[in-house]
């Protein structure tokens, strides 16, 4: 192949076009490859051999040991490793390194294609990797390991995948030479680093600690793992096994060839006189059981030849067999397991999840056809949390187990689970439209049955914004457009609580919808947009003359002052906009929308009310005006808005006849210091209700003030009160914050 780098070479295969001009193109590479001298061919063809038969890719450490080692002899040389910089030269650009993964791989899958199909290139690889590898596993490195605490794999990288692999490279081709290199392995096999590597990458993470501890992982067990019928045989013969031994994990011999499929370990264990074939795990599961969720129909057909087999030993999660074969949806198993006699199609797990309902949860249409082909199989039947296999498939959204469902005679399409919720209601929630259509096609589902909140499947729809479903629920006349959930949201309140603008204007559109239904905090749905800040929600509301702009809610607040409250500029905006919407309407305690931004320091929204017939002056129920408000909070910025214009009087007092300069002084606000332009109309000596000036009042209550002055003389000393509790020189100098210029 022309070109000296891998990049060349990957140009040269992209402007050969089809396959007949690849054939010459690797005929020459491989002519250059047996051109340079022995050993660099022989190390070349052997990375060639492992990068197209090896049953996972090689991490580049991982081909390099591999290539290091010399079949046959007892020790690993460590200085026999190549470099992958050498490897890609010896294959003349055949193999890359994926930079990604770190994993040597063919440069083109037509490499492979070209080297598999030309007969005699490769000579019984199997048998060469399966002899590899056990040759690693069996040196003196690999043997010293203590096998009870995996070292780092940095210095030992090629023992993961001999461990795993020599196996069933042993499957595809077991020379007389690997059969003696395995049965050496097996020689106190349960004291080998490489039982536990395998176990490590074959069993859950939460059992390798008692693993560790605990091996047990015994001979057979490893050759029934990989099913290698002649090691079994051997094993067997030599009397020295408990075919019945339970490993670390509680799995016997048989419990592992049925696991992966081994038929014909299988058979042979069976065959054997003391063999217990209802064996369980740590999860409780039976060879039966693990035969069945992966879905190997001949080793559950061995399995039930047998009598003394427990055709519904449950799992710990309380699924038999035929549970397990449905919730993976292996047909075939299915269909077996239903022919025994003995099996029970309606057997529960532990969330009283019948087969049926495993298999319509996770959508199996061909299982559950085949289960509600038996006569005696209950198509209503609940889980713990009440919900049928109708409401599960629903839940999931899988149509076409729904559609089967809904064709048998005595299913109940108006069952509800511990929610009171239908499948019709469980649809809406997660929005799948194609459910609710069918649902809705029957003319004997309820669409407005309410669940355990009162929310209807319409109300669902609505409060998760699915504009679909709201849609086709609205196409049924006997829909409810109105009925309200236990916190009188009706579909509408919900939609504008939420902000979901499509689902309100679908809403609006129906004629039966009422725009101003109060929720049980008597708020209406554009009450609920402007205090959620939905700015949308509100322009679409507003849009409709049927909407009440000034309805006040529970504790008064109208729409307008909903938005205030919250300090939502942009959706204050829209209802000023609007000559029907009063921005001076009152709550309970008379607060008007202007006194709520003033108290809250939303100086934004100030401007916004400000100009106009907003009444700057109107008082609350405590008689604090908005301007005294401010200076109560302590809001800087908002005390020097207000006092712009010349409407608005500094020396109006609230309840207790406080001034804006009353308060300040009382309350210690240092910053709060009136425009210049006002301050001649301030009374530095105006008398509240217990005749108190600004300076006694702020001597009495106390707070400290770090600026100094001196007081101006029109101010009078406070009383005895202050200035026994030694206070005077503190609040002087907190007074001359706001009076200072004023003398």
């Amino acid at each position: 192949m022309r070109g000296t780098t891998v990049s060349q070479r990957r140009k040269v295969l992209k402007s050969i076009k089809g396959g007949a001009g690849l054939g010459d193109v690797y005929d020459a590479t491989l002519h250059m490859i047996k051109a340079q001298d022995e050993e660099k061919e022989k190390l070349a063809m052997a990375a060639l051999t492992w990068a197209c038969h090896s049953d996972r890719p090689l991490q580049v450490d991982e081909l390099c040991h591999a290539l290091a080692v010399e079949i046959g002899e007892t020790d690993f040389d460590s200085e026999n490793v190549p470099s992958i910089g050498a490897l890609l030269d010896y294959c003349q650009g055949l193999i890359t390194v994926d930079e990604q993964a770190s994993t040597v791989r063919l440069i083109h899958y037509t490499v492979q294609e070209y080297l598999c199909g030309h007969w005699g290139f490769f000579r019984k690889p199997h048998s060469i990797l399966a002899e590899t590898c056990l040759t690693y596993l069996n040196s003196r490195q690999i043997k010293n390991l203590t096998p009870h605490s995996l070292p780092h794999f940095q210095s030992i990288p090629f023992l993961k995948y001999s461990s795993r692999y020599w196996g069933a490279h042993v499957n595809k081709d077991l020379s007389d030479h690997a059969k003696a290199l395995a049965l050496e392995l097996f020689n106190k096999y349960e004291d080998h680093i490489s039982a536990v590597s395998l176990l490590e990458q074959i069993v859950d993470p939460g059992f390798i600690g008692s693993i560790a501890t605990s091996l047990l992982f015994s001979a057979l067990h490893c050759a029934s793992f990989f099913g290698i019928v002649e090691l079994v045989t051997v094993l067997v013969n030599s009397g020295g096994y408990n075919i019945n031994q339970q490993d670390g994990t509680g799995s016997t011999p048989l419990s592992w060839a049925a696991r992966n499929g081994h038929g014909g370990v299988v058979k042979l264990l069976l065959e054997l006189e003391n063999i217990d074939p209802n064996g369980p795990d740590e999860y409780d599961r039976t060879p039966l059981g693990w035969a069945a969720i992966v879905g190997h129909e001949g080793v559950v057909k061995l399995l039930l030849e047998r009598e003394d087999v427990d055709t519904d030993h449950p799992d710990i999660s309380g699924n038999g067999p035929l549970g397990c074969a449905a919730i993976c949806g292996h047909e075939g198993v299915v269909k077996i397991l239903l022919e025994h006699p003995d099996v029970d199609p309606n057997l529960p797990n532990q969330n009283d999840q019948t087969p049926l309902l495993g298999a319509a949860v996770n959508g199996y249409e061909g299982v559950v056809r085949l289960l509600l082909e038996w006569e005696n199989v209950d198509c209503n039947r609940p889980d713990r949390s009440g919900n049928g296999p109708l409401g599960c498939a629903a839940i999931e959204g899988h149509e076409g187990v729904v559609k089967i469902l809904l064709e048998q005679q005595d299913i109940d399409p108006n069952h509800t689970n511990i929610n009171g919720r239908t499948a019709l209601g469980c649809a809406a929630v997660e929005g799948h439209e194609g459910v609710v259509g069918l649902l809705l096609e029957r003319g004997d589902v309820d669409p407005n049955r309410p669940d355990k909140n009162d929310r209807t499947p319409l109300g669902w729809a609505a409060v998760k914004g699915h504009e679909g479903v709201v849609r086709l629920l609205l196409e049924r006349e006997d829909v409810d457009p109105n009925r309200p959930d236990k916190n009188r949201n009706g579909p509408l309140g919900s939609a504008a609580t939420e902000g979901y603008e499509g689902v309100v204007k679908i809403l609006l559109e129906n004629q039966g919808v009422d725009p101003n239904l109060p929720n049980k905090n008597g708020r209406t749905p554009l009450g609920c947009a402007a205090g959620n800040s939905h700015e949308g929600v509100v322009k679409l509301l507003l849009e409709r003359e049927s909407v009440d702009r000034n309805r006040p809610d529970g504790g008064g607040n109208r729409p307008l002052g909903c938005a205030v409250i919250e300090g939502h500029e942009g959706v204050v905006k829209v209802p000023l906009g609007y000559q029907d919407v009063d921005p001076n309407l009152p709550d309970k305690n008379d607060k008007t929308p202007l006194r709520c931004a003033t108290g809250n320091g939303h100086e934004g929204v100030i401007e916004l009310l400000h100009p106009g017939n907003v009444d700057p002056n109107r008082p609350d129920i405590n008689y604090n005006r908005p301007l005294g408000c401010a200076v109560i909070e302590g809001h800087e910025g908002v005390m020097k808005m207000p006092l712009e214009p010349r409407d608005i009087d500094p020396d109006r007092s609230d309840n207790v006849d406080r001034t804006p300069v009353l308060n300040p002084a009382v309350h210690g606000y240092e910053g709060v210091v009136e425009p210049p332009e006002q301050r001649g109309r301030v009374g530095p000596n105006l008398l509240d209700t217990d005749t108190g000036t600004p300076l006694p009042d702020a001597a009495r209550e106390g707070p400290q003030v770090l600026q100094t002055q001196q007081a101006p003389s029109s101010v009078k000393a406070p009383d005895a009160h202050a200035r026994k509790e030694g206070r005077w020189r503190i609040w002087k100098r907190r007074l001359l914050c706001f009076l200072k210029t004023k003398a």
